[in-house]
């Protein structure tokens, strides 16, 4: 991991670094000092810190200094996917503890262990990457290698019941991704929904076309080249990070993220993300094909999972869009968005076309 050293840490314990002792002290989580703070990056609002105590290094999680009204809820749903995940083949990062009492830093909270490794996405690669082909290959198979073993957990026997509604999860996804772009703040220079043209047309194949019957599990929610880090010494996953979106469904709709992410031949993929050197690394469809090999999941109607991550990546760009016509964000960046989430419909409604 890589970040910044942090003087002080008032954003992160509200001035109470006496409390964070003293709730690591109860659940005997090593003593002495915090020191050696150091801010990272990772996810787009919430904020990390590595820091030491002890022989021992942890990583803190917890919601912005201004958070969503859901904040501490999704930091605590995310803490209880990473200890469900503890054991399997799923590379993560280990839950050390959780907290929900907002009294100790002024917000819930969770440290896991240090991820030793980095993310592929808006720098060049290592040199061992960069220099190696087969190492590029294997991280796209590596990525869908993950997604395979998230696909074998069974959420009853990880402590996951409840955690989500997957036998209506389908069926919820295009009313409350519209939803979500109605609720944006309203502007002058924003033209609505309606300016995101094609979203609604897409919306009523997808409706129609919906699969009836899949088999549920757990999602990550955001699985992308953006939020994976790879291992240094081998083009292996050392953790899927930023498990915020994280629920039960249909875990197709992880992969069609994956491939509705996936960079082209100039290694731009959706949003910011971009990886180089790309040449050596799969394509969408060896990405199919590969899970398709090792998964006992039906991969007939993949091009609707495809479209529907389409539709929902438009919908959160078209957000941005829209805040930063109400001067919530920078206009150019939100110009840049809608721009993408026009493509991004057209891309779901040519998946779909009969």
């Amino acid at each position: 991991m890589t970040g910044q050293a942090v003087p002080d840490f008032d954003w992160l314990a509200a001035a109470h670094p006496r409390r964070l002792s003293a709730w690591m002290d109860e659940h005997g989580l090593e003593s002495g000092p915090l020191r050696g703070f150091e801010r990272l990056a990772g996810g787009t609002q919430n904020l990390i810190v590595r820091f030491q105590r002890g022989n021992r290094s942890f990583v803190l999680r917890r919601p912005p200094l201004y958070p969503r009204p859901d904040g501490d809820k999704t930091i605590l749903r995310e803490a209880r996917v990473l200890g469900a995940l503890a054991g399997s083949r799923v590379p993560h990062p280990g839950l050390i503890a959780s907290c929900g009492d907002t009294v100790v830093i002024g917000s819930a909270f969770y440290l896991m262990e240090p991820v030793e490794g980095f993310n592929p996405s808006g720098k060049p690669l290592p040199r061992e990457y960069a220099e190696n082909v087969d190492w590029r290959r294997r991280m796209g198979f590596a990525m869908v290698d993950a997604l395979l073993a998230l696909g074998e957990i069974v959420p009853e026997q990880v402590g996951l019941d409840g955690f989500g509604k997957p036998l209506t999860f389908l069926e919820r996804q295009v009313p409350r991704w519209r939803a979500h772009l109605e609720a944006c703040p309203s502007s002058a220079a924003w033209q609505g929904p309606e300016g995101l043209v094609g979203l609604d047309e897409l919306g009523r194949i997808l409706e129609n076309q919906r699969p009836l019957v899949f088999e549920p599990g757990v999602l990550h929610g955001d699985f992308h080249l953006a939020n994976v880090m790879f291992r240094h010494d081998c083009s292996e996953l050392a953790a899927v990070i930023d498990w915020e979106l994280a629920t039960l469904g249909d875990p197709l709709l992880d992969l069609g993220w994956l491939v509705a992410t996936w960079p082209d031949e100039t290694g731009h993929g959706a949003g910011t993300i971009q990886v180089s050197p790309w040449d050596g690394f799969p394509t969408a469809q060896q990405l199919l094909d590969h899970y398709a090999a090792g998964s006992r999941r039906d991969l007939s109607r993949i091009d609707w999972y495809i479209a529907l991550a389409n539709y929902k990546l438009a919908v959160m760009l078209e957000a941005s869009h829209a805040r930063s016509c109400a001067g919530r964000a920078p206009r150019e960046i939100g110009e840049r968005h809608h721009a993408s989430a026009l493509r991004l419909v057209q891309n779901g409604l040519a998946k779909l076309a009969t």
